[in-house]
């Protein structure tokens, strides 16, 4: 019995002398591989962030195709992204890659920063009157009595916060055609919505006067 196990030891012995430099080469292999997997740094933390897929321009009602979801450092994503964009009107353009923040769509969050202003919509009754604007102007808002002609002025400084979307087509708005050709003006434009900040004690003037009027601006 003690001759057979001295025969295999010897075996054993040979066969490792013989493979020693594949076996150094394995257990020198084996110990860089643990090396470098406990020196690697743990992949980082992400969160998913909602982005826009394409340029998206002002006015636009975002539908699932315009988002897409990207991964992203947590502490750069910002405070104020957009819970349920999908639906939502876009206040201004968004470029592709930006992500989908509260200010960017049509709602209160449009008067962040301006505490003394209210959101406040309007149609101004020439679309390409409207045009003429851009997000962050000041205007004074004028409105006309179609049955006199009498032009007052409404309110002064008037921000413009939304282009909220594009002239409506011809024929849409029957009632704004009606009122303009009354005026003694024959127009098919059904004008523009746009929204202003004013103050809080303005607001009822501001709508008495986009309803029963022709609101225009000068700068």
């Amino acid at each position: 019995m003690f001759t057979r196990l001295k025969t295999f030891a010897r075996r054993v012995r040979r066969g490792v002398l013989a493979h020693r430099r594949l076996l150094a080469f394995l257990l020198t292999a084996a110990a860089v591989a643990t090396g470098l997997s406990a020196t690697r740094p743990h992949p980082p933390d992400t969160s998913t962030m909602t982005v826009a897929s394409r340029d998206l321009p002002v006015g636009t009602v975002l539908g699932a195709a315009d988002l897409i979801d990207v991964e992203t450092d947590p502490n750069s994503m910002p405070a104020d992204l957009a819970e349920t964009p999908v639906g939502e009107r876009l206040a201004a353009p968004l470029r592709r890659g930006e992500p989908v923040t509260d200010v960017r769509l049509v709602g209160p969050e449009l008067t962040e920063g301006y505490p003394d202003l209210v959101a406040v919509p309007v149609r101004l009754p020439d679309a390409e009157m409207a045009g003429l604007l851009h997000v962050g102007d000041t205007v004074d808002l004028y409105a006309t009595d179609p049955a006199t002609a009498k032009t007052s002025l409404v309110t002064t400084d008037t921000l413009i916060l939304s282009l909220p979307q594009a002239a409506a087509k011809s024929g849409d708005d029957s009632l704004t055609q009606g009122r303009t050709e009354g005026y003694g003006v024959t127009s098919t434009s059904t004008g523009r919505l746009i929204i202003v900040g004013v103050s809080a004690s303005s607001v009822e003037e501001v709508t008495s006067a986009g309803v029963g009027g022709f609101l225009t601006f000068a700068y």
